[in-house]
């Protein structure tokens, strides 16, 4: 099978590494909310299928299930066909405690919004958002994880 560009390096044998593959656009997967998961911030992007291209939106500063009212409401305001959610792994694609704890927030997402959500390795978003001055480095990074996504997906 083949993978899309951006999630083909990281070490798919160990089940941890699993991301979800992207989907064909015409599954009627149009308009994305991405989410770059951090402790105590979220950052937070909103791109399309037809541009490609990603925007950042106010980052998240909530702290566990006080987060989610937060994003239910940046849910209703977007409303996705789908989310997208940075998964952070060390350079040589092991997992670290960031790994499993953004794995369990994208299973959240799933589980609390019934949206289809899809992992994108995100190795290396952070440090390219402060590389390019960005003033909110968590929006950044989530615009950084969206447009991977959509530039992995297949053109019509």
């Amino acid at each position: 099978m083949d993978e899309p560009q951006g999630l083909a390096d990281t070490d798919h044998s160990r089940p941890e590494n699993r991301l979800t593959p992207a989907p064909h656009p015409a599954a009627g997967f149009q308009t994305f909310l991405a989410f770059d998961y951090g402790f105590k911030r979220t950052g937070v992007a909103s791109g399309n299928i037809l541009t490609r291209t990603a925007t950042p939106q106010a980052t998240i500063a909530a702290e566990g299930v006080a987060r989610f009212p937060l994003i239910q409401a940046r849910i209703k305001e977007w409303q996705p066909d789908a989310l997208v959610v940075g998964i952070p792994f060390h350079p040589d694609g092991a997992s670290h405690d960031n790994t499993v704890r953004a794995q369990k927030f994208a299973r959240q997402l799933r589980g609390r919004f019934g949206l289809q959500v899809f992992e994108v390795d995100e190795r290396y978003s952070t440090t390219e958002a402060l590389a390019s001055g960005a003033k909110d480095a968590d929006a950044a990074s989530a615009c950084i994880i969206l447009e991977q996504f959509l530039r992995s997906l297949p053109h019509e």
